[in-house]
């Protein structure tokens, strides 16, 4: 068992609602030059869910399951700011109001830009939330450290997720189960932001033989993914040897420079990860929740 500090880690509660989805009166431009009008962001997407592919849908950036955000602005303006800060993946988070009051579920990314929380609920919470609806989510994860890899920084993590990532030490190297790895020239939009603490960047997807070569054609909404040489420790950039695991949070994209999103979870800025291929690395399989709810291990 990986030691951490998780008895001085904070648990802060913070709460949003159900977020409008986002719409389009005109037609944007994807990477090839050619126009395309599809749903996007936001609202509740009753037939899209973690462990559900993150390729191929009819849609730009769609978001699994339920978007959430908050309108009360912080002390720095940003209404969003501590709502994304402090709900880390795999926190619980409870319905307040309306029909599906009282159902859970779990948070499982942080989409940048839009600011948005992202969770996954039973089909049966589905079906009574509306867009009105108040979310408590408990938040548990930041200021999290692992003791014996100092090099090793942990971002948006909740606790008892961390622990059933299935992680080993391997002397000073710290071996992590990812689905897929993903060569630093395929990371875009996003990368030079230093706002670790919330957001994700983009895997490009303008190169289909890229993709089809180091197997991401397959990725899943949820997936666990190595990013070789980019280092997450203190902003989202190129390093060499520097090693990056994030969740895979939306779908892919049309827009050139953007791609599946990836929020950062464990960062290094020296070779102290070891990703290691395993397609259950994904948050579905590994908390039997989205398209592996009710599902037998």
């Amino acid at each position: 068992m990986l030691r951490t500090n998780r008895e001085k880690v904070v648990m802060m509660s913070v709460q949003g609602k159900v977020s409008m989805p986002s719409g389009r009166k005109r037609h944007l431009t994807d990477r090839d030059g050619r126009p395309f009008l599809l749903p996007g962001t936001g609202g509740i997407a009753y037939n899209v869910k973690v462990g559900d592919p993150a390729m191929g849908w009819a849609a730009d950036h769609v978001e699994p399951c339920v978007s959430t955000l908050t309108d009360e602005k912080d002390r720095y303006g940003d209404p969003n700011t501590g709502y994304n800060f402090y709900a880390c993946v795999g926190n619980e988070a409870r319905v307040l109001t309306g029909g599906a009051k009282g159902e859970t579920g779990v948070v499982t990314g942080q989409h940048g830009g839009v600011e948005h929380v992202l969770i996954d609920f039973p089909d049966r919470a589905l079906a009574k939330l509306s867009l009105d609806d108040k979310v408590l989510i408990r938040g548990f994860g930041q200021g999290l450290r692992l003791l014996d890899f100092p090099d090793v920084h942990v971002y948006n993590l909740d606790p008892d997720l961390l622990g059933k990532m299935r992680l080993k030490a391997k002397g000073k190297v710290l071996e992590t189960p990812v689905a897929a790895v993903v060569p630093a020239p395929l990371m875009g939009s996003g990368i030079g932001s230093t706002e670790m603490g919330s957001g994700d960047y983009d895997i490009m997807t303008t190169d289909a033989g890229m993709l089809k070569k180091h197997g991401l054609m397959s990725l899943r909404l949820g997936d666990l993914v190595a990013i070789q040489d980019h280092d997450n420790v203190y902003g989202r950039s190129f390093r060499k040897g520097a090693v990056a695991v994030g969740i895979v949070v939306h779908s892919d994209c049309y827009s050139a420079g953007h791609g599946p999103g990836v929020t950062t979870l464990l960062a290094s800025s020296k070779p102290a990860i070891e990703p290691k291929l395993d397609k259950r690395a994904n948050i579905a399989d590994i908390l039997r929740i989205g398209r592996c709810r009710g599902k037998g291990r």
